[in-house]
């Protein structure tokens, strides 16, 4: 008689300590009663893959994967999916019956489905989109903006080529911005994102000016520690509907349960309480 084995994922980086992904799953697992733990790893860099191939001997269905290995998991998994290799990263892996490493990336799908429930009134070709930032999360973000139809996203960078590198892998509809005028291409967007770490807890602040946020536009920020940054404050003093980066924590996260639990989990109130920082 076979004893069907207790599903395992985690999630993997260094550091990973801070993670609030262990404390999401646990929360679903315990919701929908379902057999299954999820924990934390924090794994050495020359470490990395011969870990990835002992995880599924072991019971694991599947990893997150956060900084510094998003990248990384790229050259180790033996299929990547389109939108991973659009993103250019991996943050979801599912260890295949058949012994493969599948990656995908579900930031983009998580960045849009926080928008939706959010700010459910956003209509994406209402106008472009000004974004700040152009690392791992800002691809994500551009993916996900341009597939529901965004006329034009506006980049703007601290190190200019970095937002360069961005209109050259996904095309016309992005525009660069220099970072000293990013405030001045506020007044015609109907959304704004922004997608680097300023403002977050122990960070600088985002010092680009506010002053042409108008009234109605969407602001959201992936920071969401604190839960409302300075450019959400703002925002929200000007009656722009503003969206937190807590949402896009949870979302991202679900297409990763289902697969591996079994279960599409609900994303409400009683979720964002059981991982408010």
């Amino acid at each position: 008689m076979t004893v069907a084995r207790i599903p395992l994922a985690g999630v993997i980086g260094s550091p990973v300590a801070h993670s609030r992904s262990p404390l999401l799953h646990g929360h679903w697992l315990r919701r929908y009663g379902l057999p299954g733990h999820y924990i934390p790893m924090e794994i050495a860099p020359d470490r990395l893959e011969a870990a990835m191939r002992m995880l599924p001997d072991l019971g694991f269905v599947g990893v997150n994967v956060t900084i510094p290995y998003k990248e990384k998991m790229m050259e180790i998994a033996d299929l990547v999916s389109d939108r991973a290799t659009l993103i250019g990263a991996a943050n979801t892996i599912i260890f295949r019956q058949d012994g493969r490493i599948h990656a995908d990336n579900t930031d983009g799908y998580g960045f849009i489905e926080n928008l939706r429930q959010g700010a459910p009134d956003w209509d994406p070709k209402a106008g472009p989109a000004m974004l700040f930032g152009a690392g791992g999360a800002a691809r994500a973000v551009v993916a996900s903006l341009l597939e529901v139809g965004v006329p034009e996203i506006r980049v703007s960078n601290r190190t200019r080529l970095r937002a360069e590198k961005l209109r050259e892998d996904f095309g016309s509809r992005i525009t660069v911005v220099e970072w000293v005028q990013a405030g001045n291409a506020l007044e015609e967007a109907a959304l704004v994102v922004n997608s680097t770490s300023l403002g977050m807890t122990g960070k600088p602040e985002l010092r680009v000016p506010l002053d042409g946020l108008r009234s109605g536009t969407v602001v959201s920020d992936l920071v969401y520690v604190p839960l409302q940054t300075r450019l959400l404050r703002v925002a929200e003093e000007k009656g722009c509907t503003c969206v937190d980066g807590l949402g896009m924590l949870i979302h991202q996260a679900v297409p990763g349960f289902e697969r591996w639990f079994g279960q599409r989990p609900e994303v409400d109130d009683e979720t964002r309480a059981a991982v408010m920082p």
